[in-house]
C-alpha cells in the first residue's frame, strides 16, 4: 500500500493536520493550531502529512533552530499516526522524508525529545532510526496535560540524529545496528533497572563498563492502572539513565523487548 508524503499549505489541510495531531495525542492542540501552523509552512518549516488513499493517516512539524554561526539543525516538533493496520510504517516513512528534506537543504543534523519510558518510541528512535541520546532533560515540559502524560513529570532523552552519518544510512535501508543478544545475555548482571515479578523497578548499583536499564513493557497504560508505580519508574529511570549518562556512560543501542545497553566512555 503506498504513502503520499505532502508538504501542506492549503489552510484546510493544515485545520486538518491540527485536528490529527490533537486526536492523536489526545488533548486539543492549542499550541499547534492551524494558524500555527501556516505561520510554520509560510516561513519554510516542515509541515507535512501522509495520505493512504487520499485520506489524512499521519504528521509531522519540525523547524530549524540553533546557532546560525556554528550548525543549524532541524527541530523535529511533534509527529502522530493515526492508529491501524494500513498505518504501520508511516512514522518511519515520514522521518525518512523529513531526514531527505533536510539533507537537500545541507542541514545535517536534527534534534527532539522523546519520553525514556516509553518502549517503542525508544526503539524506534534509538534503533529503527540509528539516532543518539546524549542527555537526560529532567521535567523538560513541566506537567502535562495531554491524554498520554496527564499528571506526569515531563523527563525527556534528548534525540540527536546525525542524517548523514553511516549509521542512519543504513537504517534507513532497513538495516539498523541491533544490539547482541548474546552480549546482552553475558551482560545481564549489570542491569542497573530491571523489570520485576510485580512490574516494579528493581535498582541494582554497577560500575561495570557496559551496564543495562530496562523499561516497562507499558507505561502508558501504567500510568492509568496504577499512578504510583509509573511514578516509581520516573524516580528510577531518572536515577539509573540519567545518573549514567553523568557519570560519562553513552547510550549505545536499546531492544525491542525493552533494554537500553549503555557503555562508559571512559579511557
Amino acid at each position: 500500500m503506498s504513502t503520499d508524503i505532502r508538504e501542506l499549505t492549503d489552510l484546510g489541510d493544515l485545520e486538518q493536520l491540527s485536528a490529527l495531531l490533537g486526536a492523536v495525542w489526545g488533548r486539543e492542540m492549542q499550541s499547534l493550531d492551524s494558524d500555527m501552523l501556516r505561520a510554520l509552512e509560510h516561513s519554510g518549516s516542515y509541515v507535512c502529512a501522509a495520505y493512504v488513499r487520499d485520506r489524512m493517516v499521519g504528521g509531522l512539524v519540525g523547524w530549524l533552530g540553533g546557532d546560525p554561526r556554528h550548525e543549524l539543525h532541524m527541530h523535529s516538533h511533534i509527529l502522530g499516526v493515526l492508529p491501524g493496520d494500513e498505518t504501520r510504517g508511516i512514522g518511519f516513512e515520514l522521518k525518512q522524508h523529513q531526514r531527505r528534506w533536510c539533507l537537500e537543504r545541507d542541514v545535517r543534523l536534527m534534534e527532539w525529545t522523546t519520553d525514556p519510558l516509553v518502549r517503542r518510541n525508544v526503539y524506534f528512535n534509538l534503533t529503527k532510526l540509528g539516532a543518539e541520546a546524549p542527555r537526560y532533560l529532567v521535567n523538560f515540559y513541566a506537567a502535562m496535560d495531554d491524554g498520554l502524560n496527564a499528571g506526569e513529570e515531563s523527563d525527556r532523552l534528548l534525540i540527536r540524529w546525525r542524517l548523514d552519518s553511516d549509521l542512519v544510512e543504513a537504517a534507513s535501508t532497513g538495516q539498523p545496528r541491533e544490539p547482541d543478544a548474546d552480549r546482552l545475555r553475558e551482560w545481564g548482571s549489570n542491569a542497573l533497572v530491571a523489570v520485576g515479578p510485580g512490574d516494579e523497578p528493581v535498582a541494582r548499583e554497577s560500575s561495570a563498563r557496559v551496564v543495562l536499564c530496562q523499561i516497562p513493557e507499558d507505561i502508558v497504560a501504567m500510568r492509568r492502572s496504577d499512578p504510583a508505580l509509573a511514578r516509581r519508574w520516573r524516580s528510577a529511570i531518572r536515577l539509573a539513565i540519567g545518573g549514567a549518562l553523568d557519570r560519562g556512560y553513552a547510550i549505545t543501542g536499546a531492544t525491542r523487548s525493552g533494554w537500553y545497553v549503555l557503555e562508559s566512555t571512559s579511557t
